[in-house]
């Protein structure tokens, strides 16, 4: 890319109020750490496909694995990365562990993202 391809100011004059009220609505470090934490932890197209398959039905990791052709350890490494994240949550019936997503939030953020990539 050349510097022509980005929009950039002519001159520099900067917006006092502008720059104050954004400093004073700039998240934490912390906060900063986690939202890039779990947009790396989304950013996986695998862990997006479990996502999406259990956004429609709570799963099993033997459905969640033959759905998506894979083997049984690697859906169970991936599922392990989104419990650590938050992302799904796991109920043990008998033998099975269901796996399902954590909470609306999660659905929302998989919804914002769909509907941003189909936006034109």
């Amino acid at each position: 890319m050349h510097d022509s391809d980005f929009a950039l100011c002519e001159e520099c004059n900067y917006h006092p109020q502008r720059i104050c009220l954004a400093r004073q609505q700039l998240l934490t470090d912390n906060t900063v750490l986690q939202l890039a934490e779990t947009f790396k932890v989304v950013g996986d197209p695998t862990r997006i496909k479990i996502l999406h398959a259990l956004s429609k039905s709570e799963m099993c990791v033997c459905d969640i694995a033959e759905t998506l052709n894979m083997g049984q350890s690697a859906i169970s490494h991936q599922l392990r990365v989104l419990r650590n994240a938050r992302l799904v949550k796991f109920r043990k019936d008998g033998k099975t562990a269901w796996y399902s997503l954590d909470d609306d939030h999660v659905v929302a953020l998989l919804c914002q993202g769909l509907e941003h990539i189909s936006h034109s």
